[in-house]
């Protein structure tokens, strides 16, 4: 199958807002792997709200709406809690090759035989959500459950032959599955990993590298650090964090998102189908009401939870909750022409003037 890495990141642009970079790099993987061209592992870090589910989502997506592709890749997504739950059991691995197969199953139909599945599954697209949850350490304390996680998944990442057990209804034999061909998209927030690196830069061993810029915000000259984690992060620092030298060398890529800024939120609240304003309007309209925002309605919205810092998108939810809960009680009796436009006056109403 022929597809165009351009395209698809046009596709998945169109479901992620402000992350070019990160949907450039994931774009040209696939494309790599839908060509049957060797791909290296991406590990995706950024702030909590910033996109990194919604890009993975976005590729099951893309992927799952076209039979060629759907055919081609088998897909699943999974939490690294329930890694680090089934690594205290000894059977991470077990667990990955088992949803991989499984979802071999459902792509590609009941009639597909053993070996078609078998192929599926070792060469399977593997994301997993919250890696950083598998961290070898929690403050100074060791956490054994995110260690064996680690060292499972580091097994699926480079091993030539990984046993595993298949189910009963497929014969329920134990085979050698060559899990060289799968592609790991490791995604977290990393909590605390931000503070760490500025305090390096800013107080620590690199104090002075970082150097203020004068800026100039209505009206007023003062200084600020243009600090960005993506400039000063080191593998050190996530070395440090608890993710072990061995892991992460399996990873080719390493992409970090960006925080959003007021446009991106903005473009989000009116663009994405799962934001508050547009499952709002669903919902009014169910109610035989037509739900609108002003432009000066969003760009107020979109302020206010850029001023939550570091949680992106759901401070965009938590911001427009507090404008539209007056009105979700009696949609009808809030809207008696059967539109209710949400204005610049109402945001300021909700939220006081804009304050958080």
């Amino acid at each position: 199958m022929t597809i165009a890495a351009r395209d698809l990141a046009r596709e998945l642009s169109t479901r992620v807002v402000g992350q070019s970079f990160a949907v450039r790099e994931v774009a040209i993987a696939l494309t790599k792997r839908l060509r049957g061209l060797p791909t290296g592992n991406i590990l995706m870090i950024g702030s909590s709200g910033s996109g990194k589910t919604t890009l993975m989502r976005a590729v099951e997506d893309v992927l799952s709406r076209d039979q060629g592709t759907k055919e081609l890749s088998t897909l699943v997504r999974l939490h690294a809690n329930v890694l680090g739950q089934e690594a205290e059991q000894g059977r991470p691995g077990q667990l990955v090759l088992r949803a991989l197969f499984d979802q071999a199953r459902r792509d590609l139909g009941d009639a597909a035989g053993l070996p078609r599945l078998l192929d599926h599954t070792r060469n399977g697209i593997v994301f997993i959500d919250e890696v950083d949850k598998i961290r070898g350490r929690v403050g100074s304390e060791p956490n054994v459950r995110g260690i064996r996680a680690q060292e499972s998944l580091l097994t699926l990442m480079e091993n030539e032959s990984v046993p595993f057990d298949i189910p009963e209804w497929a014969g329920g034999q134990r085979v050698e599955l060559d899990s060289r061909g799968l592609l790991f998209v490791a995604a977290g927030a990393f909590e605390g990993l931000y503070e760490s690196v500025y305090d390096r830069v800013t107080i620590g061993d690199d104090r002075g590298a970082l150097q203020p810029v004068t800026v100039v915000e209505d009206g007023v000259v003062k200084e600020e650090l243009p600090f960005r984690l993506r400039d000063w992060l080191r593998s050190e620092d996530l070395f440090d964090y608890g993710m072990s030298p061995q892991f992460l060398s399996r990873f080719e890529a390493l992409v970090l998102f960006d925080d959003l800024g007021e446009q991106d939120l903005a473009q989000i609240l009116l663009r994405a189908q799962d934001s508050g304003f547009n499952a709002a309007r669903r919902y009014f309209e169910s109610c035989g009401v037509e739900l609108a925002i002003s432009p000066a309605a969003v760009e107020k919205v979109a302020a206010v939870a850029a001023r939550r810092k570091r949680i992106g998108a759901r401070a965009l939810r938590e911001v427009f909750r507090q404008v539209i809960r007056p009105y979700e009680l009696d949609p009808a009796e809030q809207a008696p022409g059967g539109v209710l436009m949400i204005d610049a006056e109402q945001v300021d109403e909700a939220l006081g003037s804009g304050d958080d």
